[in-house]
C-alpha cells in the first residue's frame, strides 16, 4: 500500500503459526474460529489451553476478536493486514489459464473493446466485481469529431481518439445550431487539433481561446463554444465495472441496504475514482482493506488493484471489489497477471 501504516507487534513463530491457520480457515468458511478447530489442523501439535491462550493475547494485540459470546474469533482489519502483508502465500498462476487470459485479450478490436474484456475477466475468474479506469485524457490523442443532431438542443458528439478509439457523448446546449453549423465547427475543431493530445485541446479551448474571442467570426466563435461545452463536462477519468451482481452471492454484502448502498456507489464513480486514482502513482498490487479506503460503502469490502501502462506510463487501474472475506492468495496473481497481459496487449496495439 502506498500510506504509511504503523508497525504491528512482533509475534512469535507459534502465534504467527496459530494466527494463519485461523485466518485460513475463517476466509475458507467464514465461521469464528475456536481452539478446538485449530488444535485439529494437521501439523499444529499444540493443546486447546495454549492454544486459547495465544488467541488471547493475539486479541490483545488487535488482530482477532470475539463477534459475540461464542468461543470462537475472526480478524479484525489489523489482522487482515498482517496476514496480507506478511503471512499470504501466493501462488503463481498456472500457464494455461494464463493463455488462455491473453488468448481473450488479444481477441478484442479496439482499446475500449480490450479494457471492457479484462474487467470481465477478471469478474469470472475471480467470481467478484471486476472494475478498470479509462486512459486518464493525458495520455489519449485527439484525431477527429463528429457532431450529430439529436434534437433541437442536444448533440451527440463523436469523438476518435488515438487512431481508432471512438467515444460518444451527449451535450446538451444554449442553442439551436444547423447541420451546417455543426459541420463547420467539426472542420474547424479538426484542422486545429487533429494529432494533439486531449489534455493540450482541453487546455487551449478552455483556456487560451478565451482570450482571443474578439478576433474570431461568428463560426469559429460557435466552433469554441462547442468545444468548451463538451470539455467543460468531467474532466476525471472514468471507468468500467463488471460482475456487480457477483457480491449478492457474498454472505457478508447480502444485505438489501448495504448492496443498494454499494451499487449507488458504483453509479456516482465519484468516490470509487478517488481511491482508484490513488492506486495509479504506486506500482505493484495495491489493497485497501475495510475502513482503508477512507469510504464508509467499502467499510466491509477489500479492494485489490494493480496498474496497466502503455510505454512507460502507467495510464489505468484495474482490480476487483469484494468482501474482506476474499481468497487473496487466489486474487492477488489473477489482478497481477490481467494488469500485465494487458498492457502487453496495449503495447501490441499502439
Amino acid at each position: 500500500m502506498a500510506e504509511t501504516r504503523a508497525p504491528s507487534p512482533q509475534l512469535t513463530e507459534r502465534e504467527r503459526r496459530l494466527f494463519k491457520a485461523l485466518m485460513e480457515r475463517f476466509i475458507n468458511d467464514g465461521q469464528p474460529v475456536g481452539s478446538g478447530t485449530l488444535a485439529r489442523v494437521p501439523g499444529m501439535n499444540v493443546s486447546s489451553a495454549t492454544i486459547r491462550n495465544v488467541m488471547s493475547e493475539l486479541e490483545e494485540m488487535g488482530f482477532i476478536y470475539s463477534p459475540h459470546t461464542s468461543a470462537g474469533r475472526i480478524p479484525t482489519i489489523k489482522g487482515y493486514r498482517l496476514f496480507v502483508d506478511t503471512l499470504l502465500n501466493v501462488k503463481p498462476l498456472n500457464l494455461h489459464l494464463i493463455e488462455e487470459l491473453k488468448d481473450e485479450l488479444y481477441e478484442s478490436s479496439d482499446d475500449r473493446a480490450l479494457l471492457k474484456s479484462a474487467t470481465n475477466l477478471l469478474s469470472d475468474i475471480t467470481q467478484l466485481a471486476g472494475i478498470i479506469t479509462l486512459p486518464k485524457i493525458e495520455h489519449q490523442e485527439f484525431r477527429q469529431i463528429e457532431f450529430l443532431t439529436l434534437s433541437s438542443k442536444q448533440v451527440l458528439v463523436i469523438l476518435v481518439t488515438n487512431g481508432k478509439e471512438v467515444q460518444n457523448r451527449v451535450i446538451d446546449l444554449d442553442r439551436e445550431y444547423s447541420n451546417s453549423e455543426l459541420q463547420t465547427a467539426a472542420n474547424y475543431l479538426n484542422d486545429i487539433f487533429s494529432g494533439k493530445s486531449l489534455l493540450s485541446v482541453r487546455r487551449t479551448i478552455l483556456n487560451e481561446l478565451d482570450n482571443v474571442r474578439e478576433n474570431v467570426n461568428a463560426e469559429m466563435l460557435s466552433a469554441i463554444k462547442l468545444g468548451q461545452r463538451i470539455f467543460k463536462q468531467e474532466s476525471e477519468s472514468d471507468y468500467v465495472i463488471s460482475g456487480q451482481t457477483n457480491l449478492m452471492e457474498c454472505e457478508e454484502l447480502s444485505n438489501v441496504n448495504q448492496l443498494r448502498s454499494l451499487f449507488d456507489a458504483f453509479n456516482k464513480k465519484r468516490d470509487i475514482l478517488h481511491i482508484l486514482d490513488k492506486c495509479i502513482i504506486a506500482e505493484g498490487i495495491q489493497i485497501f482493506i475495510g475502513q482503508e479506503s477512507g469510504y464508509g460503502v467499502l467499510d466491509d469490502c477489500s479492494v485489490v488493484t494493480s496498474t496497466y501502462s502503455i510505454g512507460e506510463s502507467a495510464v489505468g487501474v484495474l482490480g476487483v471489489i469484494g468482501p474482506k472475506r476474499m481468497a487473496y492468495d487466489r486474487v492477488i496473481p489473477v489482478v497481477d497477471v490481467t494488469a500485465k497481459l494487458l498492457s502487453e496487449a496495449l503495447n501490441l496495439k499502439t
